[in-house]
Order: structure tokens, then C-alpha cells, then sequence
């Protein structure tokens, strides 16, 4: 019998090594990973480089695994918030690194890795300080800037209901990133508070299917800490 479930968060993290890269999914608290984050911070890998969003909020979840000392380098949109003082002391101490990315600049350089596109040209961040450096093209009388696309050898990311072959319904906003994480990675880990047999998910809500996701963890507990 095939299936990708794994008995627990640890187990299905338990081969991060140092120096990986991770996706992290979430949009602020709605869709992290928490459990996945929680197990990430026991197991202790150091020398991490994470792409997410944002880079935490209070001392949970993202935030607390940069607390812990598990990451060199994070890639994002939004570092600073009003509750990001975990990420700002360590900017501040130069404890961590920082590409700063523009959201839709930060999506389509993960589709662009999960579709297999070896680069594209974007007019976002053209004649600014976050693209000094980069090749520049001008096309039809527009400007425009080569960006290269962002992969990862995990993603850690949360559904609402999945199945043992790895096939996923988000909830709402939860899903934000999840799906284009998913494809981006060599190995995604994708925690799910509801737990499916297999056919009971009509396959025209699957919004990821199972090809692409290698390992899955029912989290039920996850439900009462943050929105799925």
C-alpha cells in the first residue's frame, strides 16, 4: 500500500541537514507550518537559508526558529512588522542575512522553479536599490530585470484535509503560498489538520496534487492554535 504518512512532524523532518534550503508557507500566522517549525526547531539543523514571506511574528513559529539560531539567511517580502522583533535584533547584530524580494517578484521566481523556466524578466524593483547588479533588458519600450528562479530542497507547508497519496485542500487564505512551494521543492512536507482516506476528497477541490508532495503529517492539534 502506497502511502506518504508519516508518524510524526519529527519523523517527517528528520533529514534536513545542515545548510538546507527551505520554503516555509504562510502568510503571516494563517497556513504556517507550526507543527512542522516546532519539529524543525527539536531537531536543530543549523545554517539554514529560508524563503517565506515574511520572517516572523512574535516568538512563535518562524520567529522562533530564527531565536533558536537554525537560520543564516532569510528570503522574503516582509521582514519588519510590528511584531518582528525577533528577525530585527538579529538583522540588527548582523546574526542573519537578508534578500530582500518584492512579493510578486517573490512568487514568480517560485513558479518559475516549480514550471521548470530558467530565468525571467520582470519591470518590478527595475532602477532601484534591490536590483543593482542584475542584467537588464529593454522590450518594447519598457525596462525590465532578470530574475532567476527560487527552488529549495524542502518546503514545509500546511493544508486543511489531505490523503494518504499527498493530495491537499487548503482552507481559504491558508493555502497562500502552499501550492507553488509545493512544486518548487525537491521534497515537500505538507501538515494537514484533517486526514482523508483515500477517494473521499472529490478530485475537483484537490487544489495540489500528491505528485507533488513526498511526505505528510496529521497535525489535528493545529486546528485550535492557528487558522488552517
Amino acid at each position: 500500500m502506497i502511502t506518504k504518512l508519516y508518524a510524526s512532524a519529527l519523523d517527517a523532518i528528520g533529514d534536513i541537514k545542515d545548510g538546507a534550503v527551505i520554503m516555509i508557507g504562510g502568510f503571516g500566522p494563517a497556513g504556517q507550518p507550526v507543527e512542522l517549525i516546532d519539529a524543525l526547531i527539536a531537531h536543530a539543523p543549523k545554517h539554514l537559508t529560508l524563503i517565506s514571506n515574511n520572517a516572523g511574528n512574535g516568538d512563535f513559529g518562524l520567529a522562533a526558529l530564527l531565536k533558536a539560531g537554525c537560520v543564516d539567511k532569510m528570503i522574503c517580502s516582509f521582514p519588519r512588522q510590528s511584531d518582528s522583533w525577533v528577525f530585527d535584533q538579529l538583522y540588527r547584530e548582523k546574526r542573519v542575512d537578508l534578500e530582500l524580494v518584492p512579493q510578486g517578484n517573490l512568487v514568480a521566481r517560485i513558479q518559475a522553479a516549480g514550471a521548470g523556466i530558467g530565468a525571467f524578466y520582470t519591470p518590478t524593483g527595475f532602477g532601484t536599490a534591490l536590483t543593482e547588479g542584475k542584467e537588464t533588458r529593454e522590450i518594447a519600450g519598457k525596462h525590465y530585470v532578470l530574475e532567476y528562479p527560487l527552488a529549495a530542497d524542502y518546503a514545509l507547508i500546511k493544508a486543511h484535509r489531505a490523503d494518504r497519496w499527498g493530495n491537499l485542500v487548503f482552507n481559504k487564505a491558508g493555502r497562500n503560498f502552499g501550492p507553488i512551494m509545493a512544486a518548487a521543492a525537491a521534497c515537500t512536507i505538507a501538515q494537514t489538520t484533517q486526514f482523508a482516506e483515500l477517494g473521499d476528497i472529490d478530485p475537483e477541490v484537490i487544489v495540489t496534487p500528491g505528485i507533488f508532495v513526498n511526505r505528510v503529517v496529521h497535525t489535528p492539534d493545529a486546528q485550535t492554535r492557528l487558522s488552517a
